[in-house]
This record gives C-alpha cells, structure tokens and sequence, in this order.
C-alpha cells in the first residue's frame, strides 16, 4: 500500500504498526527515485532516523541495493535493517581506512553526528560534525551527497514572522550548533572543490511516536511536570515525511550543494500544543514561563514547492501522539530539549 493522505490509521496500533508506517513510500518518493541512478548508502545509519529512512528506500526500491553503515553498538538495529533487505556494514567513520574501503555508492545519505552530549565532549563533537564531514566528502566525490544538518545552524528569529529562509546567513548560539555550520562548510566547500552534487538537509524536529517535541510535551502533561514556554514556538514534521523529502533531494541536488529547509509549514505555540494535549489527555498541563519573541523557527516554503505539504499534517500528529502516550506505548527516552535556548545539549 503506497502512503496517501487517504489511507493513514486512526491510531497507531504498535511499534511493528509504527514502523511499517514510517517506512511506506508514497508515489511521489517513488518517482524522485526512479530519476536517480545507482545504489543509496547511509553513513550513520544506527541513530533515530536512519533505520526508518534506511526501510523507506528499500520499500521504495526493492530492487537497488540500500546499504547502512554505522557502529552498530546495539545489534538489534543491524538485525532490523537485514530482516527489511537493508545490507549493512560496520564501520567508525572516525576511522579513514575503513571509511575508505566502504563501496563507491551513487548516492549517500549523511545521517553521522553528534548532538546529545555534546557539551559533554565538545572535541568529540567537532570531530563527529566537521572532521568526520571533510573526510566523507574527500572519499565520496563522484557521488551525490544529501547532509543531514539542522535548524538550529540558524539564529533566533521573530515568532510572528515566517521563520528563517535558506538565505538567512548561520549565527547560531552554543558550540553543538556551532560544528553542525562547520559540517555544512566542509560539505560545500569540497562540492565547490570536486563538483559534488548535494544538499544541505537542514531539519528541525522530526515527529516519531517514541520521541519529539510532541511526544515531550505529552509525557510532561501525563505526569504533571511543568511545561516551560519561554522557547514558546516551534515547527516540526513527521518523521516519515522527513525521510522522504531527505530520500527525495537526491534528485534534487545542487552544484555547489545547497541548503534547504525541512520541518512543518506552520510555526505552532507551544502553549497551545500543550492545551490541546491535555484536552485529548484530560489533564490540565502545568505551563510555567512567558513566551520569548524569538525561537528557533523555519521558513520551509522551498521545500513546500520542491516537495508539496508533508503526508501527515499537525492535527493527525497531536491526535497519534496523545493515544501513543495514553496507552503508555515505548519511549526512546531521549529528549528533544527544544526548550533549550543556549545552545548547549
């Protein structure tokens, strides 16, 4: 069944229901790919994000090779790739031979990085976001390269205008965001070196029932904890929809390669968002704080254009989220702290 706006679920019944959701290409994703030529490696592919987007690519391709790479510390990941036709190998991108020796792919997804933590070991965090980039773009010049970046490479913007466009030049606050611009900058200046075809993946808040910003707040309107809304506004999108607008851009490259923005196309109160919640929770949240003019928000209109409106929209997202925390589904535990507004993960 391909992904259409028509045959989206009530509810999410599960993981195993969750998961197969994520990884369900639409028609349009379908025929982005069938544009592009060659096999798809994902180098970091053991984070949130990359198993789904790995399965969506091969759902969408079943006959390519879909390649991933990563650690694989946990091996429960690998196992689920290799049970969805995903090949998989183990590697340190740290490491330059290894890096190296992995195949000639047409075409790479770069999911690698390190934000969680990362004021924990900011040497770590630069190698992971800017050394680990440069050595990527060295290895894998023939290829199209789509990077993974972030939102946060921009500055704090007005919450009633439309957020950050991609002309909006990166000034962002902490040492995390930081290394992400460094990670655009080698990217671009070594597609700018060899003519490497790419984009710049710059993603604020994808949706996943077991982590983002709604399932944060709805865990904290269950258990009563206070909802600070000085961070008062945000954007963000399904985790799907995100996958594949990443999968999508590889037809859409740049030389040299360019940013692009990928979230929701409304900018949404965190207020609100949490009355809401708790109307279909039935408990009355906690909001402490007053709202800052300013947050961290996306102008997404290119993608819009490219891409058309994300599959799954905001209503559909708060009502999945509110029955996931209801019925005290799984949780990744990991999150997504975007009240943050220092910078410093």
């Amino acid at each position: 069944m391909l992904l259409t706006r028509d045959t989206l679920p009530d509810t999410i019944s599960d993981v195993t229901a969750l998961d197969g959701l994520l990884c369900r290409p639409s028609q349009a994703l379908m025929d982005d790919l069938d544009k592009v030529g060659g096999d798809i490696m994902i180098l970091g592919v053991a984070g949130k994000m990359g198993p789904t987007l790995a399965g969506l690519a091969k759902a969408a391709l079943p006959g390519r090779r879909i390649l991933g790479v990563a650690r694989f510390s946990d091996p429960s990941v690998k196992a689920w790739l290799q049970a969805r036709g995903v090949e998989t190998i183990t590697c340190d991108l740290l490491d330059e031979a290894a890096l190296r020796g992995l195949p000639k792919a047409a075409n790479i997804v770069f999911m690698a990085g390190r934000k969680f933590g990362a004021e924990g070991d900011l040497s770590l965090t630069w190698a992971m976001n800017a050394h680990v980039p440069a050595l990527v773009a060295q290895v894998f010049p023939q290829s199209r390269i789509v990077a993974f970046s972030t939102g946060c490479v921009y500055p704090f913007v007005a919450v009633n205008g439309k957020g950050a466009d991609e002309s909006v030049a990166p000034d962002p606050p902490g040492e995390y965001a930081q290394s992400c611009v460094g990670r655009e900058r080698m990217f671009e200046y070594f597609s700018r070196r060899f003519g490497t075809p790419g984009r710049l993946f710059r993603l604020n808040y994808a949706i996943d029932m077991r982590y983002g910003v709604l399932h944060d707040i709805a865990s904290k309107v269950l258990q009563g904890v206070p909802i600070d809304v000085s961070l008062g506004h945000v954007n963000f999108i399904w985790q799907g929809d995100a996958a594949a607008q990443a999968l999508r851009c590889l037809a859409h490259c740049d030389v040299p390669t360019s940013p692009i923005n990928v979230s929701g196309h409304e900018i949404l109160g965190v207020r609100d968002l949490a009355v809401r919640l708790g109307a279909l929770l039935g408990r009355e949240p906690v909001i402490v704080g007053t709202e800052q003019p300013t947050a961290w928000l996306t102008d997404t209109s290119q993608a819009v254009k490219l891409f058309g409106l994300p599959v799954v929209d905001t209503e559909r997202l708060i009502v999945w989220t509110a029955d996931w925390a209801a019925r005290s589904m799984p949780s990744l535990g990991k999150p997504t702290k975007y009240e943050v507004r220092d910078g410093r993960y």
